[in-house]
């Protein structure tokens, strides 16, 4: 649990602002004081809210001095008005002009002009609104103490005097621990004793539970069954996949973008337009407090609460379809989208390769071969090793007891089953090691296929193929007319034959085949150049490439690795739930935009009446706070499903 110990800090408690290594003394940050007014906002809310409380019911009920009745708003002012004016001083020294300018002017205004009423209430709408921002944000915090609370702190290690229970970080590579049932598995290993099953689908996402044997590997993370088994470390717990997984998404979450993007495009038009309103107010009628009404009635929360709402809305949509947004600005980005990027494999494709042909040596039998493979691919999780099992079962092939398995990466399926020395591998790797054998195969053309070798002795060859989803060509011809896009590719690692294939079943005519992963890269970076484009692929090899394009999806969760990559992840793997994530990033967006636009709107018609004298700064804030209630009631539609969440 030590290894995990530094994200759950992170998460509970503000990291320490770092000494500058050029200057004297602390300098605190912009983003370092901006942070510690966020974690401060609900109890800055509800200190305005009581603040303004008190002051009317001291102001009117009991009729006291006006210095008795001003302290409560005073003193909002100074705790919660302070940190934000201070930010936004830093923020104009570095010429940065955001949407929330307006309203540290307005605090400060008020304060000159005597306004207190006024100024709290803005202290209290720019609390309030970042709270509910922050709660919103706050949610990938919560799933990192959550990845970290169910990691154990301690392991059974074995020992000359017995089983030991020792912390995790002490656990070091080839130590010998027992896994008990139900246990969750501390570090990676290999099974060296025992027989069970483990659960890696919080890992991996292969929903099956994995059969273990001598020579298995296992993963941190994964949940043990019935059985204990005994493993020897491969890897110490801070190098371990699950700790991996916890570095990506803090990195993840630390470089997540802002959600008020489209906030702050609109709010560099709209703040100084609002300004100079009010110095024209001013100039007219030599008023300050009409300066001053015309800022708050100015003040952007439309900008600063309904647009947030509206993207977590739109999050919590797509949770509820199955569709996991990483990355907020996806929901923004993907409708500008012009160009889609296909990987083949489990996109495409249903990603489930099914026996198409067997071809079997001379003085084997078609059952035989097909019984030992499909014995030894129980404990793998290449993507062929399900079609080998399921062939096996429609054919009533009883499975035979493996003794030893192993599979390296890039070294095919090894294992030693009914006696026999098995080893499934690919075509490639046996005209390296043994050319002699390498000549017996047959040619069965195109395609992916295995060989399968008994005893170092050529015994048979399988072909697969994995067939286009049914409703492919019906997305392939939907995409150009009803989303905009204009240039559809297919690009795979695959063989020509088999990406030319799939691509005259579905319909698209940019093909690029036999591409590796830096390939694709190249070909991504080239894409992105000329246009916004979306990639959607779902192997390892797309991680990459996913990361490049200007917005990445995931198909299916199958590897941690794309899914930390991608900015969305489909976790059924289905076109129709891609189509539906197209579907609520643009009614997202067009819905974020009324909000904030239609706010504006009714925000200009009130700076007119301020500037005209008709409203005072508190009412105007009082006018304000309706504005930012009907602007936030819209953008909670973003949340809620529509009949029709496709249309192909």
């Amino acid at each position: 649990m030590a290894v995990l110990q530094p994200a759950l800090r992170l998460i509970r408690k503000p990291a320490k602002v770092s000494e500058p290594a050029t200057r004297p003394g602390r300098v605190y940050e912009v983003t370092e004081l901006r942070d510690w007014w966020n974690r401060r906002d609900p109890s800055i809310a509800i200190l305005a809210l009581i603040g303004i409380t008190l002051h009317l019911v001291m102001r009117y009920p009991f009729g006291l001095s006006v210095a008795v009745y001003q302290l409560p708003l005073i003193a909002v002012l100074l705790l919660g008005g302070t940190p934000l004016v201070l930010v936004l001083a830093m923020k104009v020294a570095r010429r940065r002009f955001e949407s929330d300018l307006l309203a540290g002017i307005s605090i400060v205004t008020s304060v000159f002009l005597g306004e207190y009423l006024a100024g709290s209430l803005v202290v209290l709408m720019l609390a309030g609104g970042q709270t509910m921002e922050a709660y919103a944000v706050g949610k990938a915090a919560s799933l990192l103490s959550a990845l970290a609370r169910r990691m154990p702190s301690i392991a059974h290690r074995k020992a000359a005097t017995g089983l030991e229970t020792v912390e995790l970080e002490a656990v070091n590579v080839n130590d010998t621990l027992v896994v008990f049932p139900h246990e969750v598995c501390p570090v990676d290993g290999v099974v060296i004793e025992g027989h069970g099953v483990m659960d890696e689908s919080y890992l991996t996402g292969e929903p099956f539970r994995m059969s273990k044997v001598s020579g298995s590997e296992v993963l941190s993370g994964s949940i043990n069954g019935d059985s204990a088994l005994t493993i020897r470390v491969a890897r110490r717990a801070v190098d371990s996949r699950y700790e991996k997984i916890m570095q990506v998404m803090l990195a993840s979450e630390r470089s997540a973008p802002r959600l008020r993007r489209l906030g702050d495009q609109l709010g560099a038009i709209y703040t100084p337009v609002a300004i100079a309103m009010a110095l024209a107010a001013w100039a007219a009628s030599w008023h300050a407090r009409r300066f001053l009404a015309v800022l708050v009635v100015a003040t952007p929360c439309p900008l600063l609460i309904a647009i947030p709402v509206a993207i977590m809305g739109a999050i919590s949509l797509s949770a509820r379809r199955g569709i996991i947004i990483k990355k907020p600005i996806v929901l923004e980005q993907a409708p500008a989208c012009r160009t889609v990027i296909f990987d083949k494999t489990g996109t495409l494709t249903y990603g489930e390769p099914r026996i198409s042909a067997l071809f079997v040596a001379a003085g084997w039998d078609r059952r035989q071969v097909l019984g030992l493979a499909a014995s030894v691919e129980r404990y793998s999780k290449h993507p062929l090793a399900r079609a080998i099992i399921l062939a096996a079962e429609g054919e009533n092939v009883p499975s035979q007891d493996v003794e030893e398995v192993s599979e390296r990466p890039g070294e095919g399926l090894q294992a030693r089953v009914a006696g026999r020395r098995l080893e499934i591998t690919s075509r490639q790797k046996i005209r390296i090691r043994q050319p002699d054998v390498a000549a017996q195969l047959p040619d069965v053309g195109g395609g992916l296929e295995c060989v399968v070798l008994v005893d170092g002795s050529y015994a048979a060859t399988f072909r697969f193929r994995d067939e286009p989803r049914a409703e492919g060509r019906r997305l392939i011809r939907h995409l150009g007319p009803n989303h905009g896009f204009k240039r559809l590719m297919l690009v795979s690692g695959d063989r020509e034959s088999e990406v030319r294939y799939l691509a005259d079943r579905v319909g698209i005519d940019h093909v690029y085949a036999e591409q590796s992963p830096e390939q694709k890269v190249m070909i991504v970076r080239r894409e992105v150049q000329k246009s916004p484009t979306l990639y959607l692929g779902d192997g390892i090899n797309d991680a990459a490439a996913l990361m490049a394009a200007t917005v990445g999806v995931a198909m299916g969760h199958n590897s941690d690795i794309t899914t930390e990559a991608a900015g969305a992840v489909i976790m059924e793997s289905s076109l129709v739930r891609f189509d539906e994530f197209l579907h609520i990033g643009r009614r997202m967006r067009r819905i974020a935009l009324q909000s904030a636009v239609g706010g504006m709107a009714a925000s200009f018609l009130g700076m007119v009446m301020a500037s005209l004298g008709y409203l005072p700064p508190a009412a105007g804030a009082v006018c304000q706070e309706i504005i930012d209630f009907l602007a936030v009631a819209n953008a909670l539609r973003a949340a809620l499903p529509q009949k029709a969440m496709t249309d192909f």
